[in-house]
């Protein structure tokens, strides 16, 4: 069996195939390598390395034991890893944004049961305007964010979808097509569609508020909205039609609005998004916490 001393002998000096290289990242001598590796070719019963003296290259099993050895590796550091944290508690913040009542919910569910564990810890939440977009994750409000897919931003990373709802059209009960079971997404056409602006990425709108049918037909445009109260106000008013999540009705009850099914639109997938550099022991932990925690 395998020491963990000779694992990462072998696996770094594959990596570096330079033995002083080596041994500087192991913080040993280039000796020590030698013996090692020596050692492990011993029990192996065949050469692993290639050695000149102008360089170090893997032998056929050797390249083999290297590709089979690295993802046990890494799956046996990451368990190490968790492990040493579950024993010493994690400590710090994490500030938290949603833009939706159900991801409000979502997230401090996540965050009690997170501080259950580890109660040196701190989680905050925070309710974000519709039209943020990822401005609170790059000006360092917000450290991660539960928000409506898509995201392609090449600083950010994006978890699983967490929630996925059916998509609705929210319109005046007085409208024409208020009454219906079912619309289709060319019954758009020429309707005043109520959409935020402010930093949202312009794929983002397009694909929760599209300026032409499937067919090409194009879509009209109603007020801007800032937050929710704003698209709700609006449609109540009369103003123009909105798309939302199906879970709006629940949350958002109110006599004046009918939610009708997009029957051919995709559903609205909700997760977790944080910036690619601020990745940390505690976020990791909450993005495991937020996906138990899902309706």
């Amino acid at each position: 069996m395998l020491e963990r001393y000779e694992l990462e002998a072998f696996l770094t000096l594959a990596d570096e195939l330079h033995f002083g290289r080596t041994a500087e990242r192991l913080g040993v001598s280039t000796g020590r390598i030698s013996q090692t590796v020596k050692k492990l070719e011993r029990r192996v019963g065949t050469p692993l390395f290639v050695r000149t003296s102008r360089s170090v290259r893997l032998t056929p099993v050797g390249l083999r034991l290297y590709e089979d050895l690295l993802p046990a590796y890494g799956q046996l550091r990451a368990a190490l890893e968790r492990a040493t944290e579950a024993g010493r508690g994690l400590q710090g913040g994490l500030r938290t944004g949603f833009g939706t009542p159900w991801g409000g919910e979502l997230l401090t569910a996540a965050a009690d049961r997170l501080l259950a564990r580890y109660p040196g810890c701190e989680v905050t939440v925070h309710e974000v305007p519709l039209d943020a977009g990822p401005g609170p994750l790059r000006d360092g409000t917000l450290d991660v964010q539960f928000v409506a897919f898509p995201v392609r931003e090449p600083d950010l990373t994006t978890g699983p979808v967490v929630v996925a709802e059916d998509r609705v059209l929210l319109l005046p009960v007085a409208h024409p097509l208020a009454g219906r079971e079912s619309l289709g997404l060319e019954d758009l056409a020429g309707l005043p569609l109520i959409a935020p602006e402010g930093a949202s990425p312009q794929y983002w709108r397009d694909h929760h508020y599209p300026r032409r049918t499937p067919s090409g037909a194009p879509i009209g445009r109603g007020p801007v909205a800032a937050t929710w109260q704003e698209v709700l106000s609006h449609v109540s008013a009369g103003r123009g039609v909105a798309p939302g999540a199906a879970l709006g009705a629940r949350y958002h009850p109110r006599p004046g609005i009918a939610y009708v099914p997009l029957r051919d639109a995709p559903p609205v997938e909700y997760g977790l998004v944080w910036p690619t550099a601020g990745d940390t022991a505690l976020l990791r932990a909450f993005v495991e916490a937020v996906g138990t925690s899902r309706p």
